[in-house]
């Protein structure tokens, strides 16, 4: 069996220095709120070229604080793209504000004119997602946000160490929010994020979000939560972050191999948009016969997953808001004929040769 992925390789190749990591904050007495996180902020904001890095407990909570942070809430409006994860949608309704969803481009992500159409006088933020790891086409996107005097709030759930024009995604929003679940290109031994900014206020204002609203203790200025990055997770992020461009070379030497070698009408290879570097924290191809596919692949003990089956807006959880099937079809195509391959850390050479194989052995 050729798994669609696994962590162990990651954590053996340093496994030294993840151990001694964390037994330093063991052995420190001190689990919240410390010394690890303060260096680990340090060293993210000065890895994306910002000023600011706050760490807390989850993406989903870096994009719920960041909106929160921002005033956006109800009666306001959020564009975001309609083939997405759920994550991003439910920070814009846990807030209080609707999203409005915009077809994607030819590389998966927010198309800019989609995104321009979809403005109203309610529009309060355009919230783009460099999904599998590839960025949005921050030009247009960030010309359009001025122009209209609107926020942009980066979703780099997916994107660490990625760049366009030379410029690292995180670096493009007024906030931009992160991701350190394990699996991620930069992954915590558990859930994590954080969120980045230029803005010394809403810098502020988010370690008061996240920590009760209190800068304080017992004083509590605003309506916090309680979404603190661990010490443990921040130590051994520390070590991550260390190896993080050796993480990303990897995986780009997988990609050309795959890109090169995959050579099947009926599967449709990513695309990749010039000007940028894709850190591929996903390899996801296109197939019509998506179902027969994936069945055809596990027959021979090969492994894959759908990212994602059901766009938002059809989900169960967004009913309420009335989008009916066939509104996105851009999105909702996408949905039915995606599907990610083995790719990990680690990724034998002979499996990854086998899963070309066999893809080019499809319908022949």
């Amino acid at each position: 069996m050729i798994p669609f992925g696994t962590l162990q390789p990651l954590y053996e190749r340093h496994s030294g220095e993840y151990n001694s990591a964390a037994l330093r904050v063991l052995r420190s007495g001190w689990y919240i709120m410390g010394n690890e996180l303060e260096a680990f902020e340090k060293e993210f904001a000065s890895f994306l070229g910002v000023e600011f890095c706050i760490g807390v407990n989850s993406g989903l909570d870096a994009l719920i604080l960041s909106l929160k942070a921002l005033g956006i809430g109800p009666g306001d409006e959020v564009i975001v793209q309609a083939n997405t994860f759920i994550a991003t949608v439910l920070a814009i309704t846990a807030n209080g504000a609707v999203p409005v969803f915009a077809e994607p481009d030819e590389f998966h992500s927010l198309d800019p004119d989609q995104a321009e159409k979809a403005i109203t006088p309610r529009t309060r933020a355009i919230l783009p997602v460099h999904l599998y790891g590839q960025p949005c086409d921050m030009g247009p996107l960030c010309e359009l946000a001025e122009n209209r005097n609107i926020h942009i709030v980066e979703d780099c759930a997916q994107s660490q160490g990625a760049s366009y024009s030379g410029k690292m995604t995180g670096s493009f929003g007024i906030l931009s929010c992160f991701s350190f679940y394990p699996t991620k290109n930069l992954g915590a031994f558990g859930d994590a994020g954080a969120v980045a900014t230029n803005d010394p206020v809403l810098a502020e204002k988010l370690r008061m979000l996240r920590n009760y609203g209190s800068r304080v203790k017992y004083e509590n200025e605003v309506e916090g939560v309680n979404s603190r990055l661990d010490e443990i997770q921040a130590a051994l992020l520390r070590v991550r972050l260390q190896y993080l461009e050796e993480i990303i070379l990897e995986r780009e030497a997988l990609a050309r191999q795959y890109l090169s070698g995959i050579r099947n009408p009926a599967i449709r290879l990513p695309r990749v948009r010039e000007g940028v570097r894709h850190v591929w924290h996903q390899f996801v191809v296109e197939c019509d016969t998506r179902k027969k596919l994936q069945d055809f692949l596990s027959e021979q003990g090969i492994q894959t997953q759908i990212h994602y089956p059901i766009p938002p807006h059809l989900s169960k959880a967004m009913e309420p808001l009335g989008y009916k099937k066939g509104i996105y079809p851009g999105a909702e195509h996408l949905a039915e004929t995606v599907l990610s391959l083995p790719f990990y850390n680690g990724l034998a050479e002979k499996d990854l040769c086998r899963v070309v194989e066999t893809l080019n052995g499809y319908g022949r």
